[in-house]
């Protein structure tokens, strides 16, 4: 699946994932606290309140609930527009409830910030600015507009002027400040999620890919001497019928046949990866592997080692770290001119490698945000002109770091003249630079396993 495959859940998509029997639930909750406070404040503490309007308006919600029970199946899930209309139902049957008790001299007013919250965290930007807006409204509205609340003496409660003034502006900052904060807060979640299945889906990919080569490879293996004893077969069949040309002619299509099958198996097992040798690898080995995809798309890729070859490590084969090396590399194809430049180095205690281009580099601004998921731009507006083609790799990034990372490996993102490069007198290497950094003991293979047998061959049983 390729990256470019992958895009965020919309809004309008989210917003759909909600059962409407979810929001039965939860206005039955709200009726139910309704009916409790209406009570306790009626007959409890004698406060004279319109009571029928009163119940009046929670039945409403109570009919409402039970026609949506008995008209939509439990299992409904509501789309965008039928769940903001729930939610401005709620708003408004709650704004009516308030201005029959006190508008913003009822401290229940403070229930407004409710159905704002829940319209910020699971409905589209839209909607939550339409209840927002409606929501300041009603504030507005009840801080002029309301019932008093009488005592059973008919003294009205009320707070001073001034605190009326406090509860409107305290209640219209709320409701800006918790719809931005919800949107934003729920975005960077849903954005991580999303970026996080995306990396599952490519890692699964790349292990069913494997275990797949490693079936391939081991069906070519067992189906190698079969396949030549058909040839073989074949050949002699073909020698002896010169008298029959029908018959000669059926023996040469077998004989080519069975070589054509043996010139598929050998390629599709070329693509075996789960023979035990294969298990671990060199690390150069591994790193050309991961690169390999990307060596015939018209720029250089130059291989590099600073130490002895000799000493080379032997490292795990792992599908995270070929799958997260290859979207390194591929961006750095992306993004180069010409070149691409990938060098390993290592010491007693870790493995590195720095993955170079001769582009122009990440935009300065992204560095600090280079492995969030979904950012689109590589670089900035002026230059996204000279490669209107390619709409960057923040989603690829984002793999590829979480996959190296899972590893063990720490990345760093850099430009070329920057001193994690140590290029600066190196001409051409003048792009981006990408430094992976393992611990040695985290991806290295031990020796022992290295030098030991790998145990014994068995065929595929039937």
């Amino acid at each position: 699946m390729p990256q470019s495959d992958v895009r965020p859940l919309s809004g309008d998509i989210r917003a759909s994932w909600i059962r409407l029997r979810t929001m039965i639930l939860l206005r039955w909750f709200a009726v139910g606290g309704q009916l409790t406070a209406i009570g306790v404040a009626h007959y409890w503490y004698g406060l004279q309140l319109e009571i029928g309007l009163c119940f009046f308006v929670v039945g409403t919600s109570i009919i409402a609930n039970l026609v949506a029970i008995f008209i939509f199946p439990e299992n409904k899930r509501l789309n965008e527009v039928e769940n903001m209309l729930m939610v401005l139902f709620d708003l408004l049957q709650l704004s009516v409830l308030l201005f029959l008790t006190g508008g913003l001299h009822n401290p229940f007013a403070l229930l407004l910030l409710g159905p704002v919250t829940i319209s910020a965290a699971v409905l589209t930007l839209r909607s939550t600015v339409l209840l927002g807006s409606t929501a300041i409204i009603i504030v507005t509205v009840l801080s002029q507009f309301y019932l008093p609340l009488r005592t059973a003496t008919g003294s009205v409660l009320e707070f001073p002027q001034l605190f009326v003034f406090g509860n409107w502006i305290a209640l219209i900052i709320a409701i800006v400040f918790i719809s931005a904060y919800s949107v934003r807060v729920t975005s960077e979640i849903h954005s991580m999620s999303d970026a996080l299945a995306a990396t599952q889906m490519a890692l699964a990919r790349e292990q069913k890919l494997t275990d797949l080569g490693g079936v391939v490879a081991a069906a070519a293996h067992e189906l190698g001497t079969p396949l030549a004893t058909i040839k073989l077969a074949s050949g002699e069949l073909y020698d002896e019928l010169s008298n029959h040309p029908e018959l000669r002619q059926d023996a040469a299509l077998i004989r080519e046949q069975a070589d054509r099958c043996r010139d598929i198996l050998r390629d599709m097992g070329r693509a075996g990866k789960d023979d035990l040798l294969l298990h671990r690898a060199p690390l150069m080995a591994i790193v050309e592997e991961a690169a390999q995809p990307h060596m015939d798309r018209g720029k250089m890729v130059r291989f590099q080692h600073l130490n002895e070859p000799m000493s080379q490590p032997v490292i795990l084969r792992k599908s995270e770290i070929i799958h997260g090396l290859r979207n390194l590399i591929q961006n750095a194809v992306d993004f180069a001119e010409t070149q691409v430049w990938i060098e390993a180095s290592w010491d007693d205690t870790d493995i590195s490698l720095r993955i170079m281009d001769d582009g122009r580099g990440f935009p300065p601004h992204l560095i600090g945000r280079i492995g969030d998921p979904f950012v689109r731009r590589r670089r900035s507006g002026m230059q996204n002109g000279l490669r209107p083609e390619y709409e960057g790799m923040g989603l690829g990034l984002f793999i590829a770091k979480t996959l190296l990372e899972r590893s063990g490996a720490e990345l760093q993102f850099a430009n070329g003249r920057d001193p994690l490069s140590g290029n600066d007198n190196q001409q051409g290497q003048l792009g981006a630079v990408v430094k992976v950094t393992w611990p040695r003991h985290r991806i290295e293979e031990d020796s022992k396993a290295t030098t030991s047998g790998l145990g014994e061959n068995r065929p595929i049983s039937s």
